[in-house]
């Protein structure tokens, strides 16, 4: 995995247990997606020019531990999967001071085409995660 996004938990991510709310780890997740894009060369922007995108269409989390306001955290992804138009990233959430596992799972992405159906992920974004990851993804 790449350590890829990292963020201080801020007062209004926390709930009134004062720990960060479940369902922030997903925007956690969707920032660590960016940068892995950025990382290989396709930023969104590349995918309208290219006519394609990503529809998110699961998402999977197990939550292991608890961040509070101002914790540091490290959020890690890579691409465990590529069918003909899926791509399933397994994520991981630690806390940087101690480097406890706070939140792990996947995410699903369907690629698709300028109307929204369903289209063949390119060679060249297949090439461009090979080649970027120390562990290539399993093809499905």
């Amino acid at each position: 995995m790449h350590d890829l996004y990292e963020n201080d938990v801020r007062f209004e991510e926390t709930d009134a247990q004062g720990i960060v709310f479940y369902g922030n780890y997903v925007t956690y997740q969707d920032e660590a997606f960016t940068e892995y894009l950025d990382a290989i060369g396709f930023d969104y922007q590349s995918f309208e020019d290219r006519d394609w995108d990503v529809h998110v269409v699961n998402v999977e989390l197990d939550y292991r531990g608890s961040a509070e306001f101002r914790d540091r955290l490290v959020n890690a992804v890579r691409i465990s999967a590529i069918s003909e138009s899926s791509l399933t990233f397994e994520y991981e959430c630690r806390r940087k001071a101690d480097d406890e596992l706070l939140a792990e799972g996947s995410v699903t992405h369907v690629a698709v085409d300028e109307s929204g159906s369903p289209t063949r992920i390119p060679d060249e974004f297949r090439d461009a995660v090979v080649e970027f990851q120390d562990e290539p993804p399993e093809p499905v």
